[in-house]
């Protein structure tokens, strides 16, 4: 398979049957890269597969013939972590492994977040190389591990927090005040 043959594309409700076959995939036979289980999602209605795909932006990469992998964006809703999106679901089948499929997915997400998230943050299973260099790969930083984060059939597994920085002035100090905020009280003209 090529990556010049994949096509990637934000999916939609139309899409949420192929959208539940692949989640489902990836639930079954990568049960420990994820927060959910195979059991949990599999008696879900199809209308909340609907649902998720309207709540958040999902990527789909695609041959002519079958969806590939998926990676979706959520972007937080609390007032103060607005600015931050959350990479979440990255699914790719065995078979379109080492094509590309992961990196085109990925590229996807950062292209669409770029205009609406200052950060994305994710957690990858921590023995979970081939995506950790994935990640690293495309910019982002490894910044904490959280120890025993998922559990499934007695066994825990630690999960490496990673972000990529989209603002462009990480250079510039955080709590830099624009000109007109810094003027002084004595210096404003009704003072």
């Amino acid at each position: 398979m090529k990556a010049a043959c994949i096509n990637i594309r934000r999916l939609t409700s139309a899409d949420a049957a192929a959208y539940r076959d692949v989640r489902l995939a990836g639930l079954r036979d990568s049960p420990e890269a994820f927060g959910s289980t195979f059991d949990r999602e599999n008696t879900q209605p199809l209308t909340w597969f609907c649902d998720r795909l309207s709540n958040s932006a999902v990527f789909g990469a695609s041959n002519s013939t079958a969806l590939l992998g998926v990676a979706g964006l959520a972007i937080r809703q609390s007032e103060k972590e607005r600015h931050k999106g959350l990479l979440w679901g990255m699914y790719v089948r065995p078979d379109a492994r080492k094509a590309g499929v992961g990196r085109q997915l990925v590229e996807a997400v950062i292209e669409h977040a770029r205009a609406h998230v200052e950060v994305i943050q994710l957690s990858v299973v921590s023995d979970n190389e081939p995506a950790r260099r994935l990640y690293a790969s495309l910019g982002f930083a490894e910044y904490g591990l959280e120890k025993d984060s998922l559990k499934q059939n007695g066994h825990y597994y630690d999960e490496i927090l990673m972000a990529l920085y989209l603002r462009l002035d990480l250079d510039q100090p955080r709590d830099r005040q624009n000109s007109v905020s810094s003027i002084s009280c004595r210096d404003s003209p009704s003072a």
